[in-house]
């Protein structure tokens, strides 16, 4: 069985520039400046596994929020259901500033479509504090079953796909998310069929297909 991913790209530059962002925008804050905020430690909850664009993106503005605060900003992977484990324990969280959630389009515009009862309101439980990035998602397969199936282009993919139904497999980050959902458009739109195989994040997706053992 062959396996690909749609996965996320992200430059270190788009990071910096987020981080600087978030950083300036935390500090406009009236409620936290007024309190001399933070004064303690401040967890970034990352509603996915280690090793995603959202991970990555967390990673990158928590040292820079380190030093622009002088607190200890601390990355904590929550993955599952979409997006929903992590994004729930923020909303259930003090209302104190202190737990933060790196929130995607799936945790505050998808999901409430799908999810017939979210333990969370993605509006009235969460307060807004900037827009992080905006990446594209891209189509990846791993390199040696591509060589052997002679697929070199998005076409001979297609042209697999719809020869062989089923016998490709499509590794997202959860249900739910934008890729699963990119990959759901590319098959309605392309007329072809593959197995989608949901992970806790697109990092343990990305080595599974990687590594040929996505199935």
């Amino acid at each position: 069985m062959t396996s690909f991913s749609f996965l996320s790209p992200l430059s270190r530059r788009t990071a910096l520039a987020a981080s600087v962002a978030t950083a300036l925008t935390l500090m406009a804050a009236p409620s936290w400046a007024q309190s001399n905020w933070p004064t303690k430690p401040v967890r970034i909850v990352v509603p996915f596994a280690a090793g995603g664009t959202t991970d990555i993106l967390a990673r990158a503005v928590a040292p820079e929020l380190s030093k622009a605060f002088g607190q200890q900003f601390i990355v904590d992977n929550r993955g599952g259901a979409g997006g929903n484990l992590g994004a729930e324990i923020v909303a259930r969280a003090p209302n104190d500033g202190y737990t933060l959630l790196m929130g995607t389009v799936g945790t505050h515009g998808i999901n409430r479509a799908l999810y017939p009862k979210l333990p969370f309101d993605p509006i009235k439980d969460f307060a807004p504090i900037t827009l992080v990035a905006a990446v594209p998602n891209v189509m990846e397969m791993n390199a040696e079953k591509a060589k052997a199936l002679n697929i070199h282009n998005v076409q001979d993919f297609i042209k697999y796909a719809k020869a062989n139904p089923g016998k490709l497999n499509m590794a997202s980050s959860g249900s739910g998310t934008s890729i699963h959902l990119a990959g759901e458009l590319f098959k309605s739109m392309t007329g072809t069929f593959m197995a989608h195989i949901p992970y806790k994040g697109s990092g343990p997706a990305l080595l599974d297909m990687v590594g040929g053992n996505a199935t």
